[in-house]
């Protein structure tokens, strides 16, 4: 599962870097992944400081951490 969750952060990341900010649904349906792996893989990019996450209306906004 560990692999799984990897390789789905990856597509969450370069799919942010192509689009811009996400929200989970969007990131769902945008790289065709179960909701729950997209969160799993969201948790990982986020406890690594690469996502930045926001509560919006009862659903999460993703955007990739600029690096300045």
């Amino acid at each position: 599962m560990i692999t799984t969750i990897g390789i789905v952060a990856g597509e969450i990341w370069h799919h942010l870097d192509k689009h811009g900010e996400a929200t989970v649904s969007d990131l769902v349906k945008g790289i065709d992944k179960p909701r729950d792996t997209v969160l799993m893989s969201l948790g990982w990019l986020a406890r690594e400081g690469h996502v930045i996450l926001q509560d919006i209306n009862g659903d999460y906004k993703a955007c990739l951490r600029k690096n300045d």
